[in-house]
């Protein structure tokens, strides 16, 4: 299966956070479930030092990406598809309350912004671009969060994202749900685009009851 990993964002000084380059490792596939995390190997990898390796796999451990093993260090942690629901079941209400507040607060340049995404949404479903679908979604995704200027719930729902994104990609991937989730996204971002603060909470409650739905028919 192929996956989709959001870019790594430099930290000051110019290089990539450590946490933040395993994070994008594990979700982009690199590091499978269960596979062990060896310090020294990772420390090569990424050109950092033991401690800071050790920094960096705690603070994973506290995402709830990566656990610790008595005896035998760390290892990327598996999450099942009853956790993967219960994570979307808690995002249902912290994303739900993002697009209603992103209703609110949208701006005119912000518009214009989730206009071309919508249109490049289409367009990638269109021509069955299926790795473009999945990244212009997490793209909708987090400027959606953004608008809605609510810190407490962005942080969240990183977190809770984090955990469920190799469960997302797989179902970017799974046959016929993209022509089922755009029409699902268009509305959401249509209702935050009519600044209909309902419209776009209702939108958003269905879309991920959709895909509490279908975790559960491919489990």
């Amino acid at each position: 299966m192929v996956s989709v990993a959001p870019a790594v964002e430099p930290a000051p000084g110019g290089r990539p956070d450590l946490t933040q380059q395993i994070r994008e490792a594990i979700l982009g596939g690199e590091f499978a479930p269960h596979q062990r995390l060896i310090e020294a190997d990772i420390s090569e990898r990424f050109v950092a030092t033991r401690a800071a390796v050790r920094t960096a796999l705690l603070n994973l451990t506290g995402e709830g990406l990566v656990e610790r093993l008595p005896n035998r260090g760390a290892r990327v942690r598996a999450i099942s598809v009853d956790e993967a629901v219960e994570i979307v079941e808690v995002r249902m209400g912290l994303e739900a309350l993002c697009a209603r507040k992103a209703a609110e607060r949208l701006s005119d340049d912000e518009a214009d912004e989730l206009r071309d995404l919508r249109d490049r949404i289409r367009e990638a479903v269109a021509s069955g671009n299926l790795v473009e679908y999945a990244r212009l979604n997490q793209d909708m995704d987090r400027r959606i969060r953004e608008i809605s200027g609510h810190e407490t719930a962005m942080q969240l729902l990183e977190r809770l994202r984090a955990q469920s994104a190799r469960h997302q990609f797989r179902l970017a991937f799974h046959p016929g749900r993209a022509t089922e989730s755009a029409p699902e996204h268009i509305a959401i971002i249509e209702a935050v685009l009519a600044r209909n603060a309902d419209a776009a909470e209702a939108a958003t409650r269905k879309h991920l009851e959709g895909i509490v739905a279908v975790l559960r028919s491919i489990d």
